[in-house]
């Protein structure tokens, strides 16, 4: 088996990847490197990138944000674009001020 469709990250042991626990057949995922930590400088930015990617992918964010914003369960969070890694480096409490602040600096205007 090659690589899968579309996922350049994905091996099988057909390419030479020795499963550990001895299975046929087992998908190797690697890790997919982070984007820099100054890129996403604070809540709002990881906000914004993760409706983005959210969009983009064809996916529902307000849905899946409100989800995960309500239960804490980042599988609300599709992996699209990295996108449930991306919301895991605010805490919720920070996204939530985030959202708060920005609502009551639009109503104020």
């Amino acid at each position: 088996m090659g690589k899968a469709e579309g996922v350049g990250s994905m091996t099988t042991e057909a390419e030479g990847a020795q499963p550990a626990d001895g299975a046929s057949g087992t998908t190797f995922l690697r890790p997919v490197p982070p984007l820099p930590r100054d890129e996403l400088q604070g809540p709002g930015q990881v906000l914004a990138r993760v409706y983005s990617l959210l969009a983009e992918g064809g996916y529902n964010p307000l849905d899946q944000l409100v989800g995960y914003l309500l239960s804490g369960d980042p599988a609300y969070i599709t992996n699209y674009g990295d996108a449930r890694s991306i919301i895991r480096r605010v805490g919720r409490d920070e996204l939530l001020e985030e959202l708060v602040r920005n609502f009551l600096a639009e109503d104020k205007s």
